[in-house]
């Protein structure tokens, strides 16, 4: 019988594509060997853009289809948000080895979780540089400071790192004060629209002492930040709910902080930019042209994909008015008010000739596509990740109410109970507040739940070596390397446990819990040092490209390891508003817990309560403590770590000595 010509077509191409995938295999197997750690032989490459789009209904699939046995000693690594849960470092465990490398036919990938090698990649920026392919998501406005590497991100840095200044913080800090009042003035507020269920206590005076149930803790951190990064940073007045529109407000600026789509907007400048940061996914993966012609009568996801076409198209037109008007105040000399200016500072790179900044002789000067993105980077940077350890640092502070109460006898020794926190001042407060259990509290929930699971890097375009336990390690050319924070931060090799524990597994420890104590325990050995030539190179690599340049904790809380704690990441590329973001957060948690308490809510009415014996109090507590804690397990990392699905942790602030259950130490 002939063979037509397409059968023959089909059977070359067969023949090709089993030879590339066979070649493949052979040589990346022995790449990876070559490294010296070990390997994961995996069929399909779990960095692959298609994978990653599509595992979420394909991986279920697959381990139904096939037997356990083809999959069972790599599957974990084709999983989403495996970095995070359930516990990340027992993968590491399993293979022996804090180091592993993955190996498929068409791609490596090394996995990390140790310290020093962790350090020598985020240190040494020319052999180890950003992974910037896996950043293309945000530059859905533009280039910016965290998507570009080399020389064009030596420009970026140098320009919006000039705002990151001690003095920016003092102002971040008064205007996070105003903004935690006016978050807990919305929820004691009757007209605080969608954060209060009924549950109120009957009474005028009852009311006062308790708000109720919060549904929405992630929205309204959400909110608190935007609020403060929209001011200090952008000098955009951005209002609660229950606020009214000052009547002073510039009317250029009036159109972003109103609570109504102004003329010519469909959307909000808040709801536009948190639609958004909520839909970044579907708006990276399908074009606006396809996005604007998907009709609304196309069900719910009709209607979500047309929603996040007008977020894009309500944000843009938000920001380019905002440029244009930047632009004209800076030509016509307008006096620029005190604060961060971000905005200010990205539009005088272009079009202040006395402010342009050199580099290597040439004039540094922002593309407006870039000023645009360095915007929404710095909006998303600035907001996000201070809003999700914020709301992660409540639930947990509602999870452990004895440590609340820690927490709020260190904020009457620095500020005392009856202080205004409008009259708090920074320079003399902030040391204290840092290295005080409010500091603990927070770098906890930093080295637990941490904004980002990984922090992408990649080895440069020749091999490179890396230094591991006295061993030289050679690292193949272009492999990503993903250093796992989240698993090295829970490494018994570099942190303290509070409590060993034995169980039916073994021995075991707290290092998967959430305990401030741990930062007052005697720091570990920071390690062996480095070789003259990796201190030169890393010395050279750690130039000066502004921003902040201390520690991320108090020298005198617990030291980590040098490359065991990197939430704000580390070296060169950490992240420029780190401190920033440390005294937003230190400064909320003193205001919402000099005067409130936490609560989680309880399967139970207040009637309820009210009648109840401590005995079953505990009991009901205790229930409310495990649902917690299980559903913080279910957060999934989308651009950061948050909870998402609707999932949420309902609380109840109440006014301290009104506290419900907080009266026994044997409740946690």
């Amino acid at each position: 019988m002939k063979l037509t010509p397409l059968v023959t077509l089909l059977g070359v191409f067969l023949a090709w594509a089993t030879y590339k995938i066979y070649a493949g295999f052979r040589s990346n197997i022995a790449k990876a060997r070559k490294t010296g750690y070990p390997v994961l032989v995996t069929p399909i490459y779990p960095l692959s853009p298609l994978w990653l789009t599509t595992r979420h209904f394909l991986l279920p699939i697959l381990t139904r289809l096939l037997p356990e046995r083809l999959y069972a000693s790599y599957v974990f690594v084709m999983t989403p948000d495996w970095e995070y849960h359930p516990s990340p470092r027992s993968h590491f465990t399993r293979l022996g080895s804090d180091t592993f490398v993955v190996a498929s036919w068409n791609g490596l990938a090394c996995y990390t979780s140790d310290a020093a090698v962790i350090s020598q990649v985020m240190s040494r920026r020319e052999a180890f540089p950003k992974d910037t392919r896996q950043y293309g998501i945000l530059e859905i406005f533009g280039s910016n400071v965290v998507t570009t590497e080399g020389q064009v991100w030596r420009m970026h840095r140098k320009v919006t790192s000039a705002s990151f200044n001690e003095r920016n913080a003092g102002h971040t800090f008064r205007e996070a004060v105003r903004q935690t009042r006016g978050m807990v003035g919305g929820w004691f507020s009757s007209s605080f629209s969608g954060s209060q269920e009924e549950g109120r206590r009957g009474g005028e005076n009852d009311v006062e002492e308790m708000t109720g149930i919060i549904t929405t803790l992630e929205h309204d951190t959400m909110r608190w930040a935007l609020n403060i990064i929209g001011y200090v940073g952008f000098g955009l007045k951005l209002l609660w709910p229950h606020e009214s529109m000052p009547v002073d407000m510039d009317p250029k600026l009036a159109k972003y902080g109103s609570l109504q789509p102004p003329s010519g907007y469909s959307m909000t400048f808040a709801d536009s930019l948190a639609t958004v940061l909520e839909r970044i996914v579907i708006l990276l993966l399908i074009p606006s042209a396809v996005l604007k012609r998907i009709p609304e009568r196309w069900g719910s996801w009709g209607a979500k994909l047309h929603e996040a076409w007008e977020a894009k198209v309500n944000y843009s037109k938000y920001m380019n008015a905002f440029l244009t008007e930047k632009v004209q105040d800076i030509r016509a000399g307008v006096q620029e008010r005190e604060g961060m200016n971000i905005m200010g500072q990205l539009v005088r790179s272009k079009y202040d000739p006395s402010s342009s900044e050199k580099n290597d002789g040439a004039t540094m000067k922002l593309e407006d596509s870039e000023i645009m993105g360095n915007a929404f980077i710095m909006t998303l940077a600035g907001h996000e990740t201070t809003a999700n350890v914020i709301h992660f640092t409540i639930v947990e502070l509602a999870v452990h109410p004895e440590v609340q109460r820690r927490v709020q006898r260190d904020i009457d020794a620095i500020f005392g109970r009856d202080s205004d926190p409008e009259t708090w001042d920074y320079e003399k407060s902030i040391n204290a507040l840092l290295a005080s259990y409010i500091g603990a509290v927070i770098n906890e929930t930093l080295r637990l739940i941490p904004p980002v699971v990984v922090t992408p890097k990649r080895v440069a375009d020749t091999d490179q070596w890396v230094q591991d336990g006295g061993q030289r390690h050679q690292m193949p050319a272009m492999m990503p390397i993903m250093p796992v924070i989240s698993a090295v931060q829970r490494s018994r090799r570099y942190w303290p446990a509070l409590h060993d524990k034995t169980t039916k597994e073994g021995d075991a420890d707290d290092l998967d819990e959430w305990h401030p104590d741990r930062w007052y325990l005697p720091s570990m050995s920071q390690g062996q040092p480095s070789t003259d030539d990796e201190k030169g190179e890393a010395k050279q690599q750690e130039e000066n490209y502004g921003g902040y340049q201390g520690t991320d904790t108090s020298p005198t809380l617990f030291r980590p390891v040098r490359g065991s704690f990197i939430p704000f990441s580390d070296g060169a590329r950490s992240c420029l508003g780190r401190r920033i973001a440390m005294v937003e957060m230190v400064a909320a948690i003193a205001v919402l817990f000099q005067k409130y308490s936490v609560e989680l809510a309880v399967d139970a009415s207040d009637e309820e309560v009210q009648m109840m014996v401590p005995e079953q109090r505990r009991h009901v507590y205790a229930k409310a403590q495990e649902k917690a804690k299980e559903t913080v397990q279910q957060a999934r990392s989308v651009v950061t770590l948050k909870l998402t699905g609707g999932r949420h942790v309902p609380v109840r602030f109440v006014r301290r000595g009104k506290e419900r259950f907080m009266g026994n130490e044997r409740l946690c």
